[in-house]
């Protein structure tokens, strides 16, 4: 992101979301390959590690071949103190209140959507359930790169706390509606869980990228460290919260926990979007 080509005037990263959504969406793709893997019969952890370990490697030599662009910032000596700034400042509270909801929801998908979709699959009578079921969580998970992609370039055009908005508006709509479709024919809860994993994951980016458009510079990395650790402590609960209301409710109801996130995470950047610091985001656009 060093390398962010200005925008117009007065735009401070005229195409830092769509790199930052070029990251995440690396991310994700890495993230729905082990199902494909597992739609085929799994491949030996032998191999996943060796191979794993060797992709590892490659990384860490073409990093030095890596320049930095002109927007760095040189390290300052480490401030405890500047970490408060994620819960004093409260254009920050904002941005990261729409992390966390954003968070609430996305790794519980993750982690369950797969098992969602076997047993979905299961009780609708479809052949060959387990394979079908591997193979759309690969597509499902997968589709979240292409939506970081596109609506990164969409934040970079028509605001960041816009494009959050919309994105958490339409996946917290799958995950009331997802439900009501399980057992059904196997194409419409495809259907519903492919347009739940594009948009799930398409405003990630954009949290990290209005956080590091917020804070100071000298210490954007310690914002966005405070930022990630609060989203990922967050994930614990929810992922442990699904079984549970499995258990409960079933799969018909137990999604419908996470509309919590996106609910919490939409007010809060409604709430920046109308905050003068919504000026610093996106060249002016909010």
């Amino acid at each position: 992101t060093t390398w962010a080509r200005p925008g117009a005037p007065g735009e401070r990263k005229g195409d830092m979301g769509l790199l930052v959504g070029l990251l995440v969406a690396a991310l994700t793709l890495g993230s729905s390959v082990p199902h494909l893997f597992n739609a085929f019969g799994g491949v030996d952890w032998r191999f996943t590690i060796a191979a794993v370990s060797g992709v590892a490697a490659s990384a860490a030599l073409f990093i030095n071949l890596v320049k930095l662009g002109p927007a760095h910032v040189a390290p300052r000596r480490f401030r405890p103190r500047q970490a408060l700034t994620a819960f004093a400042d409260p254009a920050l509270r904002l941005a990261n209140g729409g992390y966390l909801g954003h968070m609430w929801e996305l790794y519980a998908v993750w982690t369950w959507i797969p098992l969602f979709l076997l047993e979905s699959f299961q009780q609708s009578g479809a052949t060959d359930f387990e394979r079908r079921a591997a193979i759309v969580a690969f597509f499902v998970i997968g589709a979240g790169g292409l939506g970081s992609l596109l609506f990164g370039r969409l934040a970079d055009r028509w605001g960041r706390t816009r494009t959050t908005i919309l994105s958490m508006s339409i996946s917290g709509s799958c995950a009331l509606l997802v439900g009501f479709f399980f057992g059904a024919a196997p194409w419409l809860v495809t259907l519903v869980a492919l347009i739940w994993g594009f948009t799930i994951v398409a405003d990630s980016a954009q949290f990290s990228t209005a956080v590091s458009e917020l804070s100071q510079r000298e210490y954007m990395g310690t914002a966005l460290t405070i930022q990630t650790s609060l989203g990922f402590l967050l994930t614990m609960v929810s992922i442990r919260l699904i079984p549970l209301l499995v258990e409960w409710v079933g799969w018909q109801w137990a999604f419908t926990a996470l509309i919590i996130g996106p609910l919490f995470g939409s007010f809060a950047m409604w709430q920046l979007q109308k905050s003068p610091a919504a000026a610093k985001l996106a060249g002016g656009r909010g």
